[in-house]
C-alpha cells in the first residue's frame, strides 16, 4: 500500500513548499524538456521515455500548479501544446543550479558531453553564486532562515 504524500502547502519553509509544487524528479525533467522546446505530449514521451500514465499525471500537476499552461495549436485542432508560464520559466535558476552542481560533483566517472552556454554570447555560464544584498558572495555556511521583518 502506498503512503499518502505529505502536504507542504502551509509549510513554513520555501524548500518544502517548492517540493510540494514540483513533486518529483520527473517534473523537473519535463520542465527541462520544455526549455529545450518540447511542447507536445508525444514529444515529452519520446524524449524522456516516461510511461504515459506518469507523464499525464505530471503534466496535469504542472498545469494545476501554474507552471505550464495548455494552448491549442489551432482553433479547429484537438492537438494542444504544453507551454511554460512565467512561474515555470522562473525555474531556470533551479535547473541551472542543479546542472552546475551535477557537472561539478556527479560526473567523475563519465564526464558530461554538454555544458550550459549563454545563447546570446555562446560562452559558458558562470557558476551561480548566492549574493547578499550588499553584493558579497554568501558561502555554504553563511546563510540562515530568519523571520521576515514586519513592514
Amino acid at each position: 500500500m502506498k503512503g499518502k504524500k505529505t502536504d507542504f502547502t502551509d509549510a513554513d519553509c520555501g524548500i518544502a513548499r517548492s517540493l510540494g509544487v514540483i513533486g518529483d524528479w520527473w517534473s523537473l525533467l519535463i520542465v527541462r524538456e520544455a526549455f529545450r522546446g518540447v511542447q507536445r505530449f508525444n514529444e515529452f514521451h519520446k524524449s524522456l521515455g516516461i510511461a504515459k500514465n506518469i507523464l499525464s499525471a505530471r503534466l496535469k500537476k504542472l498545469v494545476d500548479e501554474g507552471i505550464m499552461r495548455i494552448e491549442e495549436d489551432e482553433p479547429s485542432s484537438a492537438r494542444s501544446r504544453y507551454v511554460l508560464t512565467e512561474k515555470g520559466e522562473r525555474l531556470h535558476v533551479v535547473l541551472i543550479a542543479l546542472w552546475q552542481w551535477g557537472e561539478a560533483t556527479c560526473s567523475d566517472e563519465v564526464p558530461l558531453s554538454r555544458t550550459m552556454f549563454d545563447a546570446l554570447t555562446g560562452k559558458p555560464l558562470a557558476p551561480l553564486k548566492v549574493m547578499g544584498e550588499d553584493g558579497r558572495v554568501v558561502g555554504a555556511r553563511e546563510f540562515m532562515p530568519a523571520p521576515r521583518p514586519i513592514a
